[in-house]
């Protein structure tokens, strides 16, 4: 009788975990991770590295009601052994969020904040991401306390130097967009980035409510990139809602890092997607910027007239340009006709060769009721440009 009793339980529980699977044969690319809606749990922050030893590293946190985002926020790492192929979830870090995987001089870091508007921190790992170390101190990662944020962008080296855009979420209006000052921070090459003072941080530069003609909602995630002319540029996501076309600010940080400026009359850029998280990366082999980002599609405009472009994430664009201020649309990557519960954002790439590959942080139908909206994505999904255009 018992062991019958078992076996029905079994059967059971089997059944039901069957049913809530979700439904992916949609889903565009490859499914890295899913959470559903009914959860309260969204998937947030997608971060993509190539190891050393070839094997792919991906990551997420969670934001949402029910999520712990605002105490001591949950990331997971997956890994794929197979080129993006399929994925195997490795570990899961407690008080890290909005945290971006990084390699330098082979060594493998993650970089964030330990919650939302938390404080700055980053973790290393010497088993390629199954443990990772504890910032506990100014000498084992704790860089910052307070209240920052950031965003999985680039961490890139230049004149020796590694580079990396943050902000300050302590500006004087408690508001979001409005809180938020742009900052740089830097550090030497061959320097260890768990200590502290081995920083350099810029001076921040907060909001300022005169910045396009009263429009100016704040500036967040800021990208380091490297102009034409061999300077440190922070180009950074704008909130501007009086318009669908969208532009990035232009800030200028001094070659050692101290010093970030900003020129309003030249400064706002016109830039598709700019009012979304995006990455920019310049391949020296093209000698092209390029970028993934969320367009707004004429036809999408001629239909959300009066809407924040930041709401309309339902098109994901390959972009190159040759001076950063110039685009030209390459190829349309990912696009849904609803922007309401469909969602393609947050995208977090890498050159691979001849091929670019990327992470997006998906809301999509999965047979279980969907997103909860576009912005609350229930997917992590791994895609891959094949020759993504080379000269």
């Amino acid at each position: 009788m018992h062991r019958i009793s078992t076996v029905i339980l079994f059967v059971l529980i089997c059944s039901l975990v069957t049913a809530q699977a979700p439904d992916v044969s949609r889903v565009p690319g490859v499914v890295v991770a899913h959470s559903p809606a009914s959860s309260g749990k969204y998937i947030g922050s997608p971060s993509l590295a190539v190891l050393p030893n070839g094997d792919y590293l991906a990551s997420h946190d969670f934001f949402g009601p029910n999520s712990n985002e605002h105490v001591k926020a949950d990331s997971r790492i997956y890994r794929s052994t197979n080129r993006g192929k399929s994925w195997e979830f490795v570990t899961e870090i407690h008080g890290a969020f909005w945290s971006k995987l990084f390699v330098s001089e082979g060594k493998l870091y993650f970089i964030g904040t330990d919650r939302h508007h938390g404080h700055t921190i980053i973790r290393t790992s010497t088993d390629n991401g199954t443990t990772w170390t504890e910032p506990v101190d100014n000498q084992t990662g704790l860089l910052l306390e307070g209240e920052y944020h950031n965003a999985p962008v680039p961490v890139i080296e230049h004149n020796g130097r590694l580079w990396k855009g943050m902000e300050s979420a302590m500006g004087p209006v408690k508001q979001w967009g409005k809180r938020y000052g742009a900052f740089m921070m830097s550090i030497p090459v061959g320097q260890d980035p768990l200590v502290a003072d081995n920083w350099t941080f810029s001076n921040t530069l907060y909001y300022d409510s005169t910045y396009l003609e009263g429009n100016f909602g704040g500036w967040l995630e800021g990208n380091v990139v490297v102009s034409p002319e061999g300077k440190i540029l922070d180009i950074l996501r704008v909130d501007d809602r009086s318009t669908l076309e969208e532009k990035a600010a232009f800030i200028s940080i001094s070659d050692d890092g101290k010093v970030a400026t900003f020129d309003e009359t030249t400064g706002f850029v016109p830039f598709p997607g700019g009012s979304k998280k995006f990455a920019i990366r310049f391949d020296p082999e093209s000698q092209l910027y390029w970028t993934i980002a969320n367009d707004v599609p004429d036809e999408l405009k001629a239909a959300n007239q009066g809407k924040n472009p930041a709401s309309l994430r339902n098109t994901q664009v390959l972009f190159s340009s040759e001076n950063l201020h110039d685009w030209t649309l390459r190829k349309v990557l990912l696009q849904h006709e609803d922007p309401v519960k469909h969602g393609f954002q947050y995208v977090d790439w890498q050159f691979d060769g001849k091929d670019i590959i990327f992470l997006s942080r998906t809301a999509y139908d999965d047979g279980l009721g969907g997103a909860h909206r576009s912005h609350d994505a229930n997917f992590l999904t791994f895609h891959r440009i094949k020759k993504f255009g080379k000269k």
